[in-house]
């Protein structure tokens, strides 16, 4: 009997407001194509399915957004913070066809980051496993979560805080992909860059 092959979902949150950056960070446009777009592809290149969570102007962003290959959930309680995304995620892929054993989570908002981390940390994949990336010692994004732990994560979400508090109390794996991707988060546009269309 052969072993069924590992199967990685990646999960890309793209749902919020960007208060902070004046408009969703899934409709700024960064180097040619949509953050949102990158996210995507990005997470093709490693994983399948892709689900992606829109919320702030969803249906700006599915009109918009060359959003092929991938699976668009909308969460409705956006407004609430990240716990809601990444609920609606995983929720998401607790009602796949077919077994999903790990979903690696990535964010919408780093257009630095590679297939090449993607691949690194997803290499981890397993329904007990629980991986993060880290950049010179500073954990990041993506993360992965195993099937096994989706409940727990899901009972500890809470307003804009992601699975943090879950990865340290269950001592997740550091994954280090230093020099394979840039970390950076994009919070405020860069200087002399309009902020909104």
């Amino acid at each position: 009997m052969t072993e069924r092959p590992t199967t990685v979902a990646a999960v890309v949150l793209a749902a919020g407001g960007g208060r902070r950056y004046g408009m969703p960070k899934a409709l700024v446009e960064y180097e040619g194509s949509l953050l949102v777009e990158r996210a995507v592809r990005t997470a093709r290149a490693v994983c399948d399915p892709v689900l992606v969570v829109l919320g702030a102007r969803a249906v700006d962003v599915w009109r918009q957004a060359n959003l092929d290959g991938a699976t668009v959930l909308a969460n409705k309680d956006w407004e609430t913070g990240m716990a809601s995304s990444l609920r609606t995620g995983l929720d998401g892929l607790r009602g796949w066809p077919g077994r999903v054993d790990a979903a690696l989570v990535t964010l919408v908002d780093m257009p630095g980051m590679t297939p090449e981390a993607v691949a690194r940390v997803a290499g981890y994949a397993a329904p007990d496993a629980l991986a993060v990336a880290a950049y010179d010692g500073v954990r990041g994004h993506p993360v992965l979560l195993g099937r096994d732990h989706w409940d727990g994560v899901i009972e500890t979400l809470t307003g804009d805080e992601g699975a943090r508090r879950y990865l340290s109390a269950h001592r997740a794996t550091e994954v280090d992909c230093t020099g394979l991707a840039d970390p950076t988060d994009l919070d405020v546009p860069p200087s002399g860059v309009p902020s909104a269309p």
